[in-house]
């Protein structure tokens, strides 16, 4: 996508809102709150695959319907600073064969924080000549300005020349708010929209009495932020990384009421209804929490029977889906013993049919 339609973009907005409108009709959904994306330069990461052709090579992507690929100099959905990078980083590349030869993808991690990741990854194993090469690299990228983190990757290799994180800040409600984001791990794609569906889920929960429960916590972008609302905070997530950088992001954040475990959601489910006991609970008292909110941000299968389950057995209910479709499956269950309170869309994919969704659930009165 080299030109964006810019000048069709609230129009395309317009349309996601009816379709998701249209989806939330059934569970009697108040009026969406509609959160717009920057028209340009939103994303924050981006893959490219590596087209070698007669002695030079570029960035290129593939057509999703004609397969079909396609050079990309310029890439106006990624961060400016994903564009400045492209540009200065090939020419660069081109001067060491050793850092070109079976060279396939250039990943891209950038941040609001102007900090950026480069991982390169090849069809050959990286050696002492590659890392010397990458050393050169990260020196000359440096001195044209960039604050940028140089990682090689291969079959069974990962090489950092210095570490695989950046830390990203974020403007929220007044504050800012760090995060530690590491290369190969889940981060929102959209930083800009991702302020804004942490301030939607601050204003849903201020004023909460008692304690927050978030199952699939990832780094702590939710938990870290609605630490404020709460008494205390009880979070899982399963991935290692994202549990050690959401217990950087605590410190960094001087959060004292937020507790990470590294579960799964469906294990602390297990936990929570006393089906089995587990050692990673091991020093953690379930009952000294009395966790009346629930948060969800699960993976685009939507929650399992067995976690809707659980999570009915909250006063309220805080959930953010990637995919409507499954999250309407949730709701016609959740909507049997709770009402949409509150609903919102937030554009985290602009020009694409994918829409980010939000809806936090009061308990029905008897």
């Amino acid at each position: 996508m080299q030109n964006l339609p810019i000048e069709q973009y609230s129009t395309l907005l317009a349309e996601k809102q009816q379709k998701l409108t249209a989806l939330l009709a059934p569970f009697d959904a108040p009026t969406l709150e509609v959160f717009a994306s920057e028209t340009s330069h939103f994303r924050m990461r981006a893959e490219f695959r590596i087209w070698h052709e007669q002695g030079d090579f570029y960035h290129i992507m593939f057509d999703q319907e004609s397969k079909q690929r396609y050079r990309i100099d310029q890439f106006p959905i990624a961060s400016k600073l994903i564009n400045q990078m492209m540009q200065a980083l090939l020419p660069l590349l081109k001067q060491h064969n050793v850092l070109t030869r079976r060279l396939f993808q250039i990943d891209y991690l950038s941040t609001l924080s102007n900090k950026i990741i480069v991982s390169l990854l090849y069809h050959k194993a990286l050696d002492e000549k590659w890392q010397q090469a990458a050393i050169w690299l990260k020196k000359q990228l440096m001195a044209q300005g960039f604050d940028v983190q140089i990682i090689g990757r291969a079959s069974k290799q990962k090489i950092c020349l210095e570490q695989d994180f950046v830390d990203e800040v974020l403007p929220v409600k007044n504050r800012h708010y760090i995060y530690r984001q590491v290369e190969n791990s889940f981060t929102q794609p959209n930083a800009k929209v991702n302020c804004k569906m942490l301030e939607w889920a601050i204003d849903c929960t201020k004023n909460s009495q008692g304690d927050l429960l978030e199952l699939y916590c990832g780094n702590g972008n939710f938990s870290i932020a609605l630490a404020q609302n709460f008494r205390k905070v009880l979070a899982t997530e399963i991935a290692k990384p994202s549990v050690n950088a959401a217990q950087f992001n605590i410190a960094a954040n001087q959060i004292d009421n937020l507790q990470i475990i590294r579960m799964s959601a469906e294990d602390f489910t297990q936990a929570m209804n006393g089906v089995r006991a587990f050692n990673r609970l091991k020093g953690i008292d379930l009952k000294d929490y009395q966790c009346n909110t629930i948060f969800v941000d699960p993976p685009r299968a939507g929650l399992d029977a067995a976690t809707v389950k659980l999570v009915q057995n909250y006063e309220r209910i805080l959930y953010i889906s990637c995919n409507p479709h499954t999250l309407c499956e949730n709701l016609q269950e959740l909507t049997k013993t709770h009402r949409i309170e509150k609903a919102a869309l937030f554009d985290q994919f602009p020009y694409t049919e994918h829409m980010e969704a939000g809806v936090w659930l009061i308990r029905k009165s008897n």
